[in-house]
């Protein structure tokens, strides 16, 4: 017979592995090890309207146009820009919607 009282089994603390980045264009290495620091520290970004999966996260200088994969942990970065020195990064950056 299986016991009504039975004590709830333990679980063990598993760590959550950073999600893995992988890179479509030749991005820098500075670029890349932000973007894993940005994932790793549970930054969501900014989800694309147009399109489902796709966000952009603000680094420190640039911003990063990013796709996560809905199934694993697995985040392709397609683009990035420097905020201070492309002058069309505040037009992307800026959530209004048109009239």
């Amino acid at each position: 017979m299986i016991s009504a009282a039975r004590k709830p089994e333990s679980m063990s603390n598993v760590e959550k592995m950073p999600p893995i980045v992988e890179d479509l264009r030749f991005h820098s290495p500075e670029q890349l090890a932000e973007v894993r620091l940005l994932l790793g520290a549970g930054v969501v970004g900014r989800p694309d309207v147009r399109r489902p999966g796709f966000f952009e996260l603000d680094g420190a200088r640039s911003v990063y146009y990013i796709f996560r994969y809905p199934a694993g942990h697995k985040v392709l970065l397609i683009a990035a820009w420097e905020r201070d020195t492309d002058p069309v990064a505040e037009l992307i950056a800026c959530n209004c919607t048109a009239a």
